[in-house]
């Protein structure tokens, strides 16, 4: 789907910036705000319209008041489903089958020498990002391409809201080897609607790893009905 043809370029600094992008903007992230441009300009790994976005979303997070940026976080990924960056949710919502899918990408970023913190969950999008930059740049665009329809649909959901974070998961598409183009986004479920769990997903087994000890990508399945992208970001 939109799949672009150049070859991954080596950009483990701006995987890592796009993951910190994406979690909580309280003070210790806008005091690196000044570190995070420059090392997106200094790696150029984006299209310049692209990173011109990334620069204004930088800063917009450093000059506007704290406590309006943190609530503009908080009302944006924690509290809606179609926006939100716990990418298992997308896909088990809260069945039962969520839990072994944590426990083995938790073994995936281990075998790969990445060791979460106790309060980080494995399927939040920032920490596939930071696993994806210690990898090389061809199994992070593969590891990326496995959840890149998910992460399509929640760019989708951001152009939908004119939210400038919509320019980090374009960039996502973008490292995943994929366009930022939209789809149509279901409307948003009311918060007592239970939610119900997709058909499809491989979840993430040691199936097709191929060599022992090396890090298996999540092998997540596009559903058959999967809507076509629309018009390019």
């Amino acid at each position: 789907m939109g799949l672009l043809s150049t070859s991954p370029p080596h950009a483990p600094h701006t995987l890592r910036v796009l993951a910190h992008l994406l979690r909580y903007p309280d003070s210790t992230f806008r005091a690196h705000i000044p570190e995070m441009q420059a090392a997106l300009k200094a790696e150029a790994a984006l299209a310049p319209q692209r990173l011109a976005e990334l620069q204004a979303l930088l800063q917009h997070l450093a000059l506007s008041p704290t406590l309006d940026v943190e609530g503009e976080y908080v009302e944006l990924f924690d509290r809606g489903r179609r926006t939100a960056l716990h990418l298992f949710e997308h896909v088990h919502g809260d069945s039962r089958e969520r839990g072994p899918a944590m426990i083995d990408l938790i073994q995936t970023y281990e075998k790969g020498g990445l060791y979460l913190g106790p309060e980080e969950l494995p399927d939040h999008l920032s920490v596939l990002l930071e696993f994806a930059s210690t990898q090389p740049a061809q199994e992070a665009r593969q590891f990326l391409g496995e959840v890149a329809h998910i992460v399509r649909n929640i760019f989708s959901a951001l152009q939908e809201r004119s939210s400038p974070y919509a320019s980090v998961l374009a960039a996502v598409l973008e490292m995943a080897g994929e366009r930022a183009a939209t789809v149509p986004v279901a409307p948003e479920p009311s918060i007592d609607e239970s939610w119900a769990e997709p058909e499809v997903f491989g979840g993430c087994s040691t199936e097709g790893q191929a060599k022992p000890g090396q890090p298996q990508p999540i092998q997540i399945v596009r559903k058959a009905h999967q809507l076509s992208q629309g018009a390019q970001a």
